[in-house]
């Protein structure tokens, strides 16, 4: 076999089923290799963004690597966005991106990006944890494993691989390679009977969940040793939904868009000893690093990346080790802690949270739309609740994603996803593609705004290509909202050099002229079960096109202080 056919055989004995990408002259080997491999799909996108968001979204919801192809030059650049939302997320994704052959490396040949040019490669080693070039065709199998191996180890992420027209084709000996997939779960045995002590011990503990609880896959051991501890539990706004939200224990978000009653617990009524799994204490989970949120005594860190330990906030004890295996340990040693101190649950914290809930539910004031269209806090009520409890839901950046993560409520883990490490507008139009793909037993539905919409709109039409039944509801506004409303929430408000306003598109035309169903939704309560039950029973790709209030100001004002602040 050739270089290309060794690459596709590998991935299609790791089970890989999906290649997201845009042909070119470039990858050619690479196209024929895939096509004379009937098990691997190829999902021909509309833009490379879309393929690696698609990629990430697809190992985002499976857990499993992600895969995404493109050609050379401006084919892989396009790529850079996709994978660098990847990198800061830890989503395991392959590039595999097509180069012009050694030979005329130097020459001026047509989207050359070798070393002497454009440096693709180098550009590449930025946001992926390995990015290599294939220069010797007997290596392409060993330079393929460590890239794989590097993607699926934690802390995991994209990966990337640059392949010269003449290294695709040449041939090499067909063998049987080890390709191990390492799935270490290691733990610090000694740190976490000190650990164990300590939450015994506490007066008012808390647990912060992060996205590296989502990521180690570890929900369930995180209500286990929750329950077990009788400890609130609160989640960085990633993490939302790996903790039950109508647990008596669930505290909801803390920081960005978050619940009022996190901020009480853990903020205002100052925290003893804080247990944070999987978090790097970023901005938006601290309100731009409030201080108040250093514990009295103890912070145990538990964290698979090491320099997040202790980034930001002084650890006490440090864990450094997978979410899932850690946690579970954990267990074992309250346990064995609470026998030796003779202490009980601390079951007097979750009447504690009881009665914040029971104060925050009397202070939170129901919305009313200034001009009769959807308020944006009802969209999103009204899409959660007429949408079956299993839905995937994502949440495009904006004032969606502040919306979402302060009124919608998750009882099951794994149900919502957002793409805060690097911010990426229109991730939320293609990533669920990629989602459902990975899930099609589930319905997945995406929030967007119009703004975002317009960025990635057209892979709507990939999904419909493929018959692949997304959901899209854009909150059609007429303009970029995080910027108008956050202009005017500033200290000294900004004025629009650069407009935030657009002339309103109609997403439902442009849905039907891309082959999707189109549906415009102009009133408030048109959301209802039955209208999503008859989207979702037709089961094809949708566009719901919802006007919705723009004055209707979203919870962005930690994040606008925090901002202020910086300037």
């Amino acid at each position: 076999m050739n270089t290309a056919e060794l690459i596709v055989h590998v991935l299609k004995q790791m089970g890989i089923k999906y290649i997201f990408g845009i042909p070119g002259g470039a990858i050619e080997d690479l196209n024929t290799a895939i096509f004379n491999a009937p098990d691997i799909v190829s999902i021909v996108t509309k833009h490379e963004e879309g393929a690696a968001f698609m990629a990430d979204g697809y190992a985002r919801v499976s857990g499993a690597l992600g895969v995404c192809c493109a050609t050379s030059g401006p084919g892989a650049s396009n790529l850079i966005t996709g994978l660098a939302s990847a990198y800061a997320d830890s989503i395991p994704v392959l590039a595999l991106t097509g180069q012009v052959s050694t030979s005329v490396f130097g020459k001026g040949a047509l989207q050359e990006s070798g070393a002497e040019g454009v440096n693709m490669v180098s550009i590449f080693r930025t946001f992926t944890k390995y990015s290599g070039m294939l220069i010797s065709a007997q290596r392409a199998g060993y330079m393929l494993q460590k890239a794989i191996r590097a993607a699926l180890s934690g802390p995991t992420g994209p990966v990337h691989l640059n392949l010269p027209i003449n290294m695709m084709k040449t041939e090499v000996e067909r063998r049987s390679d080890c390709y191990l997939k390492t799935d270490i779960r290691m733990f610090d045995e000694q740190g976490i009977k000190e650990a164990a002590k300590k939450l015994v011990a506490a007066s008012h503990p808390v647990i912060i969940a992060g996205w590296g609880v989502s990521l180690s896959q570890a929900a369930y051991e995180l209500r286990e040793l929750a329950q077990l501890l009788q400890v609130p539990v609160a989640t960085s706004p990633k993490g939302k939904g790996i903790f039950p939200e109508n647990h008596p224990l669930s505290l909801g978000v803390l920081g960005f868009a978050g619940n009022p009653v996190a901020k009480q617990y853990i903020i205002e009524e100052e925290v003893d000893v804080m247990l944070a799994v999987g978090t790097s204490f970023n901005e938006m989970m601290t309100s731009g690093w409030d201080r108040k949120l250093q514990p009295l005594d103890s912070l145990i860190h538990i964290d698979i990346n090491p320099s997040s330990i202790g980034k930001n906030y002084c650890a006490t004890i440090g864990l450094e080790g997978d979410a899932r295996m850690t946690i579970k340990e954990l267990s074992k040693a309250v346990v064995e802690e609470r026998s030796i101190q003779g202490m009980r649950a601390h079951s007097h914290l979750s009447v504690n949270v009881a009665k914040l809930k029971s104060k925050a539910a009397k202070e939170d004031e129901r919305p009313v739309s200034s001009n009769g269209l959807y308020h944006p806090r009802l969209l999103v009520e009204d899409l959660q609740k007429s949408c079956p409890e299993d839905t995937i839901f994502f949440a495009d950046m904006g004032c969606i994603m502040a919306w979402a993560t302060r009124y919608m409520h998750f009882r099951i883990p794994y149900c919502f996803y957002m793409s805060m490490g690097f911010g990426s507008m229109g991730y939320a139009v293609a990533a669920p593609v990629g989602a459902k793909l990975a899930r099609p037993d589930r319905p997945v539905v995406t929030m967007v705004g119009d703004g975002s919409f317009q960025m990635n709109g057209f892979e709507v039409a990939t999904a419909v290509n493929y018959d692949i039944p997304v959901v899209w509801v854009v909150f059609n506004n007429a303009m970029l909202g995080m910027v108008y409303h956050g202009r005017r929430l500033f200290s000294t408000p900004i004025p629009d050099g650069l407009t935030p306003h657009f002339k309103r598109v109609n997403f439902a035309q442009v849905a039907e002229g891309l082959g999707a169903r189109g549906i415009r939704v102009e009133r408030p309560g048109e959301i209802t079960p039955d209208f999503m039950a008859d989207v979702l029973r037709v089961g094809r790709p949708t566009v719901i096109d919802v006007l919705i209030d723009e004055e209707a100001v979203p919870p962005i004002h930690s994040r606008i202080k925090t901002v202020d602040q910086q300037g």
